[in-house]
């Protein structure tokens, strides 16, 4: 379950990360209500999660999906550069999480 629980609390923190470009300085509402509960409900996935992951393990896996997922969608979403340096910087961020484990 805990597992699970590291899926989740990524997946917010990819929301948080997009809902604050989206939220234009918290200057709009809804995307800025996003950036609130994204970051409140991805820490309470993440601390789930710690209860039987060593942090060590947990929280660098946490920030590895969750730049890999704002840079997918950055890409997609929002037409941001794929740059060979940050498709290099990617997969040096793969490897070094898949060391931890």
């Amino acid at each position: 379950m805990a597992w699970l629980f590291l899926l989740l609390a990524a997946v917010f923190e990819v929301l948080f990360a997009m809902s604050m470009k989206y939220a234009d300085g918290f200057s709009r509402p809804l995307p800025s209500l996003l950036v609130v509960v994204a970051a409140v409900v991805g820490i309470y996935f993440l601390t789930l999660a710690m209860r039987e992951l060593p942090v060590s393990v947990a929280y660098p896996i946490w920030t590895a999906i969750g730049t890999l997922g704002t840079v997918l969608l950055g890409v997609l979403l929002l037409g941001e550069a794929l740059t060979a340096t940050k498709l290099l910087s990617v997969a040096l961020i793969v490897a070094g999480v898949a060391g931890l484990k």
